[in-house]
């Protein structure tokens, strides 16, 4: 193992032209690394990089002279890079990533981690995140990590030693944070109907947004809520520390709140170092179907760009521009939808400036299919499809869809001959 002082990093050293090279997302991105390879690029030549949820502005179209970036999402700064025509999409189910980097189309011959300082075994946690990338830690030709004596010691299902690492570099300073998006009227108003779903003893999963964090911010008065996520966020916080989540009714890891990474801010991480309530896993635990299937009452709260009258959700593409992902949506709609007393919920606005969101045919791919349609939630209300044929459906979506749209949408549905 190379102990190198964070200036003296030559990554030429180690990322040969071709390689493709990976690290953890969001607030586990080890910037100290991610920087010094975009700044060394020219020294290495061409190689692919593949990205996550961004937290920082480290990755810039400029840098695409000689790196192709892949990702499997299109938020943050990764749409920068899909406008300018530098993003390669992945729309792959979030389950699959594993397999997709540790051995797949995409393996990472080099991975960058930060990690938390040593315990006194000399063991790493791996800080922010397990995630999809923990696979590919195995199979990696090269192990480069970022020691970073402000990365919180979080409980996890793996830890590394001296011989799980090629290069180590010490650094200090703040973990990427991202902080809580704050909802408008309408999205709140969403929020309320998702909220009055959710009974008390449910099994949470969430994703990324305004929305689901409005929602969580609605539960206080719940009682033995659990967590089982791809993610833990600061309104999952602010959960666990009201006495709502309890994770005391959880078929599996009772008592532990369950998430992939931790998104969110400095507060976050103080909440979680060594909090044993809160626990790190990987991508084939946490959207494991037989894992998702076994808990009790799971409540998937995800979010659409759009949504059409059968039930078809596009999570991809808005107005021609990749903002989105597959993700793990469907994985955690169908481990719902198998829950003892589970709920598949997606939910968004109704519209989405002058146009409906609730559509008589999507204008982007089919994100997740109609079969695994549960229940859709706007302002207007709340439209369970499960079970139900098409003219149950449409006539239910049409319901939550803004009054001004219906109108025009069921001239579409007229016009289409309602097909199949």
């Amino acid at each position: 193992m190379d102990v190198i002082a964070p200036d003296e990093l030559d990554l030429s050293r180690y990322v040969r032209a071709g390689d493709t090279v990976a690290w953890f997302q969001a607030c586990a991105e080890p910037r100290t690394l991610t920087e010094r390879l975009m700044q060394q690029r020219a020294t290495i030549g061409h190689f692919r990089c593949f990205l996550g949820i961004p937290a920082s502005d480290t990755v810039r179209p400029d840098h695409a002279d000689l790196v192709t970036f892949v990702s499997y999402i299109g938020s943050g700064g990764n749409r920068a890079l899909h406008r300018a025509g530098k993003l390669d999409v992945l729309p792959a189910p979030y389950s699959t990533l594993p397999g997709v980097l540790a051995d797949g189309p995409v393996r990472a011959d080099v991975v960058l981690v930060q990690l938390p300082p040593a315990d006194e075994h000399g063991r790493h946690g791996l800080g922010l995140a397990e995630d999809y990338l923990s696979a590919a830690l195995d199979t990696a030709r090269v192990v480069i990590a970022e020691v970073n004596d402000q990365v919180p010691q979080i409980c996890g299902s793996r830890t590394l030693g001296a011989a799980d690492l090629d290069v180590v570099v010490h650094t200090s300073r703040p973990p990427a944070e991202v902080p809580p998006a704050a909802p408008d009227a309408v999205t709140a108003r969403v929020a309320a109907h998702v909220a009055g779903l959710v009974e008390d003893g449910a099994t949470l999963q969430f994703g990324v947004g305004a929305l689901p964090e409005a929602v969580l911010g609605l539960l206080t008065d719940r009682r033995d809520l659990g967590i089982h996520s791809g993610l833990i966020n600061d309104a999952a916080m602010d959960l666990i520390e009201a006495g709502a989540v309890t994770g005391a009714r959880k078929t599996l890891d009772r008592g532990r709140a369950v998430g992939g990474l931790l998104m969110g801010t400095r507060r976050l991480f103080r909440f979680a170092h060594r909090n044993p309530v809160i626990q790190l896993r990987d991508t084939a635990y946490t959207h494991d179907p037989r894992t998702l299937a076994a808990q009790h009452r799971l409540v998937a709260i995800n979010a659409a760009i759009e949504v059409d009258l059968s039930g078809q959700v596009n999570s991809e593409l808005a107005r021609g521009s990749y903002v989105g992902a597959v993700g793990g949506a469907g994985d955690f709609l169908r481990g719902a939808a198998r829950s003892p007393g589970g709920l598949p919920v997606v939910a968004l606005p109704a519209t989405a400036g002058p146009a409906s969101r609730i559509v008589a045919r999507l204008s982007g791919p089919v994100s997740t299919s109609r079969s695994d349609a549960g229940l859709f939630v706007t302002e207007y209300g709340v439209a369970d499809l499960r079970g139900q044929p098409l003219s149950v459906r449409r006539e239910r979506m049409l319901a939550i869809a803004h009054p001004d749209h219906r109108p025009a949408l069921e001239a579409a549905l007229e016009e289409q001959g309602a097909p199949a």
